[in-house]
């Protein structure tokens, strides 16, 4: 199982737009590809020194095959689509993650 990764940092001038564009039509749309099995967005506590508020998106996938095909055929309108609604107040960056065991309880 992969864990492709989008570590965001908004800026609180449009935080509250991109949190609805994110939880209502982003990531949504980013499932309904049908190569990502879930997601899961959660805050990152920490305070950077430029501002902004961090979040991880982190979206489970089969295969590094599945995300190749993401990336060939999704993802350049994807990331298109946000540099157009939020330009230089979001910065991110992707990390690819793979998981070798996972411990229940």
């Amino acid at each position: 199982m992969i864990i492709y990764n989008v570590t965001t940092n908004i800026h609180e001038s449009v935080h509250d737009q991109w949190m609805i564009w994110m939880q209502h039509k982003h990531i949504p749309e980013i499932l309904a590809t049908g190569k990502f099995t879930a997601a899961r967005l959660v805050r990152v506590l920490i305070e950077e020194e430029m501002g902004g508020v961090t979040y991880s998106t982190q979206y489970t996938t089969d295969s590094k095959e599945t995300l190749e095909k993401y990336y060939q055929e999704d993802a350049p309108g994807f990331r298109e689509e946000g540099m157009k609604l939020f330009g230089d107040k979001m910065l991110a960056f992707r990390t690819e993650l793979e998981v070798i065991s996972e411990h229940l309880i």
